[in-house]
């Protein structure tokens, strides 16, 4: 697998927050796209010999038509979102490093959880569920309207909480997880959203409920304090990775690796 060049063939804004744009990928077939309801790919922006990029959900694919879909969500002044906002047919992005993280037990009631940066890979996932799985959506929304870009799906709740989170306020992702989730069940957690409020949730399964790793798969999509955490990590991040990659070195495994990893971080003041 190496870097493909997409470019634009449609745009379109969905909503307040949603931007939606649609890649043509002549050499789709060599990204290896994962087939999980969750499967992202890197967006690379800019020159050719000093990309800058980001991950973003594969909102759809089509392998016929050597197409892909990606919506990006509208906030403030990211990379992503101020090139989408711009962008027109024929313009170019590279992509690469496909990924996937959502990995439920079959038998696994499921808790979704996200604020808006989660939404196109919880749409996604919701779209996904078996009709026969007991499965909850909980989210953080700006404005009631952000909830229309989800699909329905009868048997699916969805537990709302307007005007939190996102950057504007603190979030209460943690706190209604807490009520959604119980030890001793076999449960399926599932999050992608703020990195705070990832490793809270993180922590009150792993802790106080004594989840198994394999019972979530916790994704920090972006952090509130980017820029002040950038500057803190850029002097201690090689050695903290370190712990994740020694812990896969010794075959304990990305969710266990990841584990290790975080708990680095947060003994650094990370």
């Amino acid at each position: 697998m190496g870097f493909v060049t997409a470019a634009v063939v449609d745009a379109l804004r969905l909503s307040e927050h949603f931007h939606r744009v649609v890649l043509q990928v002549p050499e789709l077939g060599r990204l290896n796209l994962p087939t999980s309801a969750d499967a992202a790919i890197g967006v690379y922006f800019g020159a050719p010999d000093s990309p800058a990029g980001r991950t973003y959900t594969v909102r759809h694919c089509d392998p016929a038509q050597c197409q892909i879909t990606v919506d990006f969500v509208l906030h403030g002044d990211g990379l992503g979102a101020n090139w989408a906002h711009l962008a027109a047919p024929a313009d170019t992005v590279t992509l690469a490093y496909p990924g996937s993280w959502y990995r439920p037990h079959p038998d696994a009631s499921q808790v979704l959880v996200a604020d808006l940066a989660g939404f196109p890979a919880l749409a996604r996932i919701i779209e996904n569920v078996p009709p026969d799985v007991d499965a909850v959506a909980v989210v953080e929304v700006l404005d009631r309207n952000d909830l229309d870009y989800l699909t329905t799906k009868p048997g699916i709740e969805v537990v709302a909480s307007v005007g939190t989170g996102n950057g504007v306020t603190d979030s209460v992702l943690g706190h209604l997880v807490t009520t959604r989730c119980a030890p001793g069940r076999r449960d399926y957690c599932w999050f992608g959203g703020e990195a705070g409020a990832a490793r809270a949730i993180r922590k009150h399964l792993r802790r106080e409920l004594h989840w198994s790793v394999e019972q979530f798969d916790i994704l920090g999509y972006w952090r509130l304090d980017s820029e002040d955490w950038d500057k803190r990590y850029a002097e201690a991040g090689p050695q903290l990775f370190a712990v994740y990659q020694n812990a896969l070195a010794q075959g304990k495994g990305e969710r266990l690796a990841s584990e290790e990893y975080d708990l680095a971080l947060e003994q650094a003041g990370l």
